[in-house]
């Protein structure tokens, strides 16, 4: 009986050691399975939701809009959680005032004597962005004269002859008057006729009642192919002005998230842009992989077919401005009494939301 009590003893001894481990085992799974890993909590946590914003953009419908064009076709501003709406205007001067006048928060408008005559009159705009300039080896307007006149071959040449502009005022007129400096002329050497359209100005060429014209792409390819025109000097040989802008309301200036978030829209269509029609390898363009899928979108938007596009403005792929030209711009406008006084960049240059956007993007 002895021997039988401790072989019992033992065996209840060896079961209450398995019950005691299996329970030991079973807490330590439970607790595992409750206490989740510090790597999975942060990859389920919901990315913070930006606020829906609804954005009026006053545009035309020009190639130099092409990465505002990108941004909206490519989804870029629905990924800020913007709702933006394109509204096309005719000429910069009425997007200028569109965004002055607060009915478009956001304009890709130009500079000239009227917006800075418009600023001086008290109207808001502000300039946040590059959105097309005048780069060394990026050809975009030029100085182009008759096929037939073996007159003028530089610059110098153009003392006494009358030059045709879309207006007086205008970024060409600009650009034409400092290149004349720039070779020893100035602006009252020569006779500026201004005929209020592109049309006018390449028939003016073609009739022969103009020797010379200011022109941008893709009009200069066109004078050049119906042989009647040929280039003088390309802008961007002899100066580097800054030609256009994306421009905000005084309104939407003032909300920074919603600002930051459409100037990181257009950063990512202007980057895609640049990666299609202006990258170079030795000099030399190439075209990006992305470049069939950006000529369909500028055909689309802009409504030229695609045989067409084929010279593309330098838009800078961060967006930075040459705001030093725009001072250049504002004194000799002024010199030339094109504007009744002058105006400070400071008062409608703002450079701190790019910045901002660039550093939370990375250049």
């Amino acid at each position: 009986m002895r021997k039988v009590k401790i072989v019992m003893l033992a065996v209840m001894l060896h079961l209450s050691t398995l019950l005691m481990a299996c329970g030991t085992n079973t807490t330590t799974q439970e607790t595992q399975k409750e206490t989740p890993k510090v790597g999975a909590t942060q990859e389920e946590s919901p990315k913070p939701v930006k606020n829906p914003f609804s954005i009026n953009v006053a545009i035309s419908k020009f190639t130099t809009n092409a990465p505002l064009f990108i941004a909206m076709e490519k989804g870029f501003f629905k990924d800020e959680n913007l709702d933006v709406t394109f509204k096309f205007l005719d000429s910069g001067q009425a997007i200028n005032v569109a965004v002055a006048s607060g009915s478009a928060d956001v304009g890709a408008g130009g500079f000239s004597a009227d917006l800075y005559n418009m600023i001086s009159a008290g109207e808001k705009v502000v300039a946040v962005a590059d959105k097309g300039r005048e780069e060394k080896t990026y050809h975009y307007s030029a100085i182009v004269v008759r096929e037939d006149d073996s007159e003028i071959k530089s610059i110098k040449d153009l003392k006494g002859k009358k030059i045709g502009l879309t207006s007086i005022g205008s970024a060409n007129q600009y650009n034409i008057g400092m290149m004349l400096e720039k070779n020893g002329l100035n602006s009252k050497d020569v006779q500026w006729v201004s005929l209020n359209s592109v049309s006018g100005l390449l028939e003016a060429l073609k009739g022969k009642n103009l020797d010379v014209i200011g022109l941008s792409e893709p009009n200069v390819s066109i004078a050049i192919k119906e042989g009647y025109g040929k280039v003088l000097a390309w802008v961007s040989d002899e100066i580097s002005p800054q030609s256009a802008a994306i421009f905000f309301s005084s309104k939407f200036a003032g909300n920074e998230d919603a600002s930051v978030r459409f100037l990181k829209a257009f950063i990512k269509g202007s980057r895609y842009y640049y990666d299609a029609v202006l990258a170079k390898k030795d000099g030399n363009f190439v075209k990006g992989s992305n470049y069939e899928e950006v000529i369909g979108i500028i055909s689309k938007y802009s409504e030229q077919p695609k045989e067409r596009i084929t010279v593309f403005p330098y838009i800078d792929p961060n967006g930075k401005m040459n705001v030093e030209d725009i001072k250049e711009q504002i004194n000799w406008y002024f010199k030339e009494n094109y504007i009744k006084q002058m105006v400070d960049p400071k008062d409608f240059v703002n450079t701190e939301l790019l910045e901002k956007t660039l550093k939370e993007m990375g250049e």
